[in-house]
């Protein structure tokens, strides 16, 4: 029992550090990770050699997967894409076991002193950043530390000896490999505990190797799991993660498992733990070059297994996934874009409400009322994607971006709101056959054809991030505000002269009132973009 807890407290030190190290790296790195997904191209080599970077920068291929998959699902990476990247990722899971091969351990207590001293006497954004890779890096190696001197007893064990002869069998050890990655749910974890065995003396090469194939396969189920209710698109990428690895234990175990451990041996005589690194190390490269001439045929056998076309475009969200917030500045790009398809719902439902009230049409009206439940829908879901994402480490910058986010769509929402108002006194005045004088009706045109230019001009400025627009967006609501009043005293004395109906009368100065609500709320769009150029 004593063991287990060794082990395990070893192991959840080392899943804590790496995760630690790969988020310091990962803010350190912040805008970059950022441009490095935007200069993906359908060029395959590119995204192998990103997927290996990103992957050494967030220390997990798993993540990079599951990541990789979100971007899918999200629209922001293609199938062709993403094959490249999950080949690199593979690639760059290897730098941990390399890293623990050196065997720093003495040197674990120093870092991690250093980090936390750091930590606790700066306040500056990037030195605890920094701080937080070393204390990432020192709790790794004092896992691994922990483990090796938990494990140390086991060799005295003949039951632990009976473990490991039965495991010469190489399918065994496949399947051993595969099972301890699906529970732990990181290869890096799985092939540290392996190298912790070697330092040990519990474990050779030659069991070691299909053990470190196994891992490779279980990786993939973390893959296989984060694509459940995502796209057909995502579902293919998970599968081609799995076709990969196990088409590369396949190849290796029947044909290059021999030479490959030769030379692992003869680059590494004496030191197991160097031989579980490099061997690691070299199966995925030679993996990624034996099969990146056949990432088409991947694409093509996971289309036959995931069949069917593309979905259509849902009324929920597109550019949104969970797994993204994983990467913060990519993922408060992606809110921008579904903030702004919202925006182009809202717009689409003003039109529809004015061509409602000025056609009489009853059909446009509830195509308004049916809309309006879409954007409430995108409002609701798009506010619960900012609230995971701001619990996310986000830098300063990041942050106000998301908080004029929330307010922008907040805006945004109530536009849709007043749109709805204006489909309602659409259907009350063709319900009551209410009448309206032609300069009624040419002032409300005038209006709507206003109101809806501040609100797709105010759109625009958000989606463009463009000042100059923004700032005319607020000289066209002082119109609109100018326009409002004047169009109200018009009314109010066409009433004292009796050629307009009560009734009529009412609904004309609510739809001015909606109106020029509309235009304010277009102001507080524009106003949140000049906000943040003064940051």
């Amino acid at each position: 029992m004593e063991i287990a807890f060794g082990v395990f407290g070893g192991l959840g030190l080392f899943l804590y550090g790496m995760n630690l190290m790969g988020m310091g790296l990962q803010k350190a790195a912040g805008e970059k990770l950022k441009k490095l997904i935007e200069v993906l191209t359908s060029n395959r080599l590119m995204g192998v050699l990103i997927g290996a970077l990103v992957t050494m920068i967030i220390q997990s291929s798993s993540a990079t997967t599951v990541m990789v998959i979100g971007f899918v699902n999200a629209g922001l990476m293609t199938l062709t894409q993403a094959v490249g990247v999950i080949m690199g990722a593979n690639i760059g899971t290897t730098v941990t076991a390399q890293l623990i091969a050196f065997n720093l351990t003495d040197f674990a207590p120093i870092v991690l002193a250093v980090g936390v001293g750091i930590w606790l006497f700066t306040s500056k954004k990037s030195a605890k950043d920094f701080a937080e890779i070393l204390i990432g890096f020192g709790l790794l190696f004092m896992g691994m530390d922990m483990m090796g001197n938990s494990l140390a007893p086991l060799g005295k064990s003949p039951v632990f000896r009976n473990i490991m002869v039965s495991l010469n069998d190489p399918f065994l050890g496949v399947l051993v490999g595969l099972g301890l990655t699906t529970i732990i749910q990181s290869s890096s974890a799985s092939i540290g505990l392996l190298q912790a065995l070697a330092r040990e003396g519990l474990i050779s090469l030659n069991i070691a190797f299909p053990i470190l194939f196994g891992d490779n396969i279980g990786t993939t189920t973390t893959a296989l799991l984060s694509s459940i209710g995502t796209n057909k698109t995502a579902k293919r990428a998970a599968i081609i993660h799995f076709l990969f690895n196990l088409i590369g234990t396949i190849i290796f175990m029947f044909i290059l498992r021999v030479p490959v451990q030769k030379i692992v041996v003869i680059l590494t005589p004496n030191n197991v733990q160097k031989q579980i690194a490099n061997a690691h190390t070299i199966f995925n490269l030679l993996n990624v070059i034996i099969q990146f001439p056949f990432a088409g045929l991947l694409v093509k056998i996971a289309n036959k297994l995931v069949p069917g076309d593309i979905e259509e475009e849902s009324v929920g969200l597109k550019f949104l996934d969970s797994r993204i917030i994983e990467t913060p500045s990519i993922a408060v790009g992606q809110v921008s874009k579904e903030v702004y398809r919202m925006s182009r719902v809202v717009e689409k439902n003003l039109e529809t409400a004015a061509k409602a009230f000025f056609g009489k049409d009853r059909k446009l009206v509830q195509e308004v009322f049916e809309q309006e439940k879409v954007i409430n829908r995108l409002e609701r879901d798009i506010t619960g994607y900012l609230v995971e994402l701001s619990n996310a480490p986000l830098t300063k910058e990041q942050h106000n971006a998301v908080n004029t986010l929330f307010n922008t769509i907040n805006d945004i929402e109530r536009v849709g709101d007043h749109a709805d108002n204006l489909a309602e006194l659409a259907q009350y005045r063709m319900d009551n056959r209410l009448l309206f004088t032609d300069e009624a009706i040419d002032e409300l045109k005038i209006m709507f054809d206003k109101t809806e230019n501040v609100y797709t001009s105010a759109i625009k400025a958000f989606k463009e991030t463009d000042f100059e627009k923004a700032r005319e967006v607020l000289k066209q609501e002082e119109e609109v505000d100018f326009m409002e009043k004047q169009y109200r005293a018009n009314h109010i004395d066409r009433l004292n002269k009796l050629t307009c109906q009560p009734s009529s009368g009412v609904i004309f100065l609510d739809i001015l009132s909606n109106l020029e609500r509309i235009s304010d709320h277009s102001s507080n769009i524009a106003q949140y973009i000049l906000d943040d150029e003064n940051i």
